[in-house]
């Protein structure tokens, strides 16, 4: 019985914050981010807060990789992953950019286009949205042939900063 009231205590502590907590949940996918301009997180955000959120990103990133992966992204400034589910498709992921969709000599690529368009739901760094779309890639690329929009040319990608 008292692992029952321990745990209901957390749940307490987890669930009844009040607007006053140091560090609420956010839950920035239940909002519309329409209205902002490209590349930026609202004018409410301080030139602070975006090096704070830079800086979180970077540790995300690093953390994502691992050391030796992200300092290759460091030096080259791009990461390839080799696609599971086609045959000669290797993805070139940038930080901040569209998915580049490189073929090897006689592949056949799904999309008429070389440029593939995820954009986040919400404003991010581009470093911590690049490690998201790392791991989607790798592990999941099933949800990228859904969800990508091919692309004829290359260009920022439009809700990260």
């Amino acid at each position: 019985m008292i692992w029952w009231r321990s745990l209901a205590r957390r749940c307490r502590l987890l669930f009844n914050r009040s607007a006053d907590d140091a560090h609420p949940i956010e839950r920035p996918w239940r909002r519309n981010w329409e209205h902002l301009p490209k590349r930026s997180a609202g004018p409410d955000f301080s030139s602070a807060e975006y090096a704070e959120a830079r800086d979180r990103a970077s540790e995300v990133a690093r953390a994502t990789l691992g050391d030796q992966l992200y300092l290759r992204l460091c030096q080259q400034g791009y990461l390839d992953v080799p696609s599971r589910a086609l045959p000669g498709i290797t993805y070139r992921l940038r930080v901040g950019r569209r998915i580049e969709v490189r073929r090897a000599h006689g592949s056949i690529s799904p999309w008429p286009y070389n440029y593939l368009c995820i954009n986040p739901t919400y404003p991010l760094p581009e470093e911590e949205f690049f490690a998201q779309l790392y791991l989607y890639v790798r592990d999941r690329e099933d949800i990228i042939l859904k969800v990508a929009a091919p692309q004829p040319w290359d260009q920022y990608l439009g809700r990260t900063f």
